[in-house]
């Protein structure tokens, strides 16, 4: 039977429920906005919360009959060409963690890029998973990593035959894409399922002149933020599923373990929404989206000392397999100062909000959502920054090591690191060291140092010069990073292979 797209069950059941006034002696305790303090009513607007009700015993009855959500995941299922479909909503740092769950358990190895997000290797502590990782290509003039090639993922997977599975993450938040047909391919030749972290990627099924998305590349899993570049809420996510590797009951009991009992119908909502959005009107949409992103792209690289990274820079040999144009990620080299001080001035003078900013670029996503009006705010603040940029005071210089010196020995599980007897250090005396703590310059949410990894003097030299000169670090125990926490000396434990 033909989907219909036209429909959209959870905000259907949400104006349903709106028009008929219900009484609800359930929670939320607001109670439709009638409890909720005058000044956050004033702020938020009522809609916030008269929308705001329970999944179960309130858009749906207390037995899911009318089911509401799982109508309105067969039809994102649909949309994108899966099988199954889940929505969440505690954000892909959940899905990606049910994901890895349903694929590798305690003690059993995974394969994965070691540019992984903060959130997978949050899901290696939690779960036990030893992982098995992989290079990603490193750019070396441009000190930046592409997803790792499938010639190097079956270099991992010959090493590990014991694997359950890869995961690979495309697009990468700067836009580079990994070669996912060909490690789809290889992963199946050994009948191993690939998970692929598409967070960035919500728009790619909806227009051919993007990069391939998961689901048509042959993945078995795929993770996908619809919050980052499509319409959805924050915390907006999906995953899809396709093929007979992984059950979805099983990856349903693995949502379900980590996924919370209150899920937000406006979040639902938003994801119903979205997939109705696309489904009707994708290609046209991300056509326009995709003619706005050239002409930005043009438009920048006629600034003095600005140069928009683009496919020639990104793909190649050693490099990404592909590129999505939307990201428009600046080169400011040119301009003397660092993407963290150009992000902080535009904020400060322009109102304008970067999306990423490291030692020599900042990163400004187009979507959708933009239009001659908002791309043109940008460029003009953008040529102002350009004009304020030689005022500016020097940064401190962000130490930044080659390739080959960024890459940290995995001495220890992650969970064991992250569990077992720590200590905190200062950062001089650090080196050699294993750490038990995550420091991850954000965004991206790379991390730099993983929990079990051995310590070097470049890369605390790289995170403490970083730090200095504006990089952002959420995670560490200690902020100011004069301290690292590491694991005590004492007997061995369970070590990587």
């Amino acid at each position: 039977m033909t989907a219909d797209h036209a429909r959209a069950p959870v905000l259907e059941a949400l104006d349903d429920y709106r028009r008929r006034e219900r009484l609800s002696f359930t929670p939320p305790g607001h109670k439709q906005a009638r409890g909720a303090d005058p000044a956050v009513r004033a702020v938020l607007g009522d809609a916030v919360f008269l929308s705001d009700v329970l999944a179960s015993g309130g858009l749906d009855d207390r037995l899911h009959q009318g089911r509401v959500l799982e109508r309105a995941e067969e039809l994102m299922a649909d949309a994108v060409h899966a099988e199954h479909t889940f929505f969440t909503t505690c954000g892909s740092s959940l899905s990606v963690k049910a994901a890895m769950l349903a694929v590798a358990g305690p003690h059993e190895k995974l394969v994965l890029g070691r540019d992984v997000h903060k959130s997978v290797a949050s899901g290696l502590i939690l779960s036990g998973i030893e992982p098995a990782w992989v290079e990603p290509q490193w750019d070396g003039a441009r000190h930046l990593a592409h997803p790792p090639s499938a010639e190097e993922f079956e270099r991992a997977l010959d090493r590990h035959p014991d694997a359950k599975g890869a995961l690979v993450t495309s697009p990468t938040p700067y836009g580079s894409c990994a070669g996912l047909k060909a490690i789809a391919r290889l992963c199946h030749r050994r009948s191993l399922p690939l998970i692929v972290d598409e967070a960035w990627g919500a728009h790619l099924p909806f227009h051919d002149d993007l990069p391939s998305w998961a689901m048509d590349a042959g993945a078995d899993i795929c993770v996908t933020s619809i919050h980052k570049m499509g319409s959805g809420l924050e915390q907006g996510s999906v995953f899809h599923l396709q093929g007979d590797l992984v059950p979805p009951e099983l990856l349903r009991l693995r949502a379900d373990l980590l996924g919370t009992t209150s899920p937000s119908v406006l979040i639902f909502a938003g994801l119903d929404g979205w997939r109705r959005q696309m489904a009707l009107r994708g290609k046209e949409i991300m056509g326009a989206a995709l003619e706005l992103v050239a002409e930005v792209r043009d438009a920048v690289e006629q600034i003095d000392g600005m140069h928009v990274n683009d496919r020639d820079d990104f793909c190649g040999a050693g490099l990404a397999a592909d590129f999505d144009p939307l990201p428009v990620v600046i080169d400011i080299d040119g301009l003397g100062i660092t993407g963290y001080q150009a992000a902080d001035w535009l904020r400060a003078h322009r109102g304008v909000d970067a999306h990423l900013a490291d030692h020599r670029r900042i990163g400004m996503q187009i979507t959708h959502g933009d239009d001659a009006e908002t791309t043109g705010e940008l460029l003009a603040a953008l040529k102002d920054l350009a004009q304020a940029a030689p005022l500016t005071p020097p940064a401190p210089r962000v130490d930044v090591p080659a390739p080959a010196e960024l890459r940290l020995e995995q001495a220890m599980t992650p969970r064991d690191a992250f569990f077992g007897p720590t200590e905190d250090v200062p950062v001089d005396a650090a080196a050699g060291r294993v750490v038990a703590e995550m420091i991850t310059p954000y965004p991206p949410g790379i991390p730099a140092a993983l929990p079990g990894e051995r310590l070097t003097e470049p890369v605390l030299r790289y995170l403490v010069t970083g730090l200095a000169a504006g990089m952002n670090l959420p995670d560490p125990s200690d902020p100011a990073l004069d301290t690292v926490r590491v694991v005590k000396p004492g007997p061995d434990v369970k070590r990587v292979t």
